[in-house]
């Protein structure tokens, strides 16, 4: 099963990857056993801002070499940019690359299984086909399941750590307790 992570489009720093990279826990996508895969866009959305998180991000990638989804979004944002800022699209860039994704992962033969993280606010704005081999899943949720799963001790501990070291995290839970 391939993990691909989502980052920000509407807001800068939506993203799982920031949550957990603020939290000192990215690895934690490796819990499950699965290929982890960062979509191309998300990438450069989650690390063109020189942050502690967005280097932390960059180094993480490089250091597992992560496979990188590479996307018709991207290919047309990097069109776009070296035309002049003035004609750049930026917003919802990186749900664009996600759904570009997840139509590949459904039309690969055989069809790839995918799971796609959102923050949770994101994921309940979050309108479009879900092919039936994806999955979308909050950060929330899956740390969760991480903790059921006895390969996480806390979630809880997690969101907290990220709190702690300045995120935001969403308020918002879906679905709804």
């Amino acid at each position: 099963m391939g993990t691909i992570l989502h980052g920000a489009a509407r807001a800068p720093g939506d993203s799982p990857l920031i949550t957990l990279a603020c939290a000192d826990a990215l690895d934690v996508l490796f819990k499950p056993g699965w290929a982890v895969e960062v979509v191309d866009m998300v990438r450069h959305e989650v690390t063109r801002s020189h942050t502690p998180a967005s280097q932390r991000i960059a180094a993480w990638v490089r250091e597992h070499g992560l496979l990188l989804v590479p996307t018709r979004t991207f290919r047309h944002y990097l069109e776009r940019v070296s035309r002049g800022p003035s004609t750049t699209r930026k917003s919802d860039l990186g749900e664009l690359a996600i759904q570009e994704a997840m139509q590949e992962f459904a039309l690969a033969s055989p069809p790839r299984t995918g799971v796609f993280l959102f923050e949770d606010h994101k994921i309940a704005r979050a309108s479009f086909l879900l092919p039936e081999n994806c999955r979308k899943v909050t950060t929330r949720a899956f740390l969760i399941f991480l903790e059921q799963r006895r390969w996480l001790e806390s979630a809880t501990e997690i969101e907290r750590r990220a709190i702690l070291n300045g995120r935001n995290f969403s308020r918002l839970r879906f679905p709804p307790a």
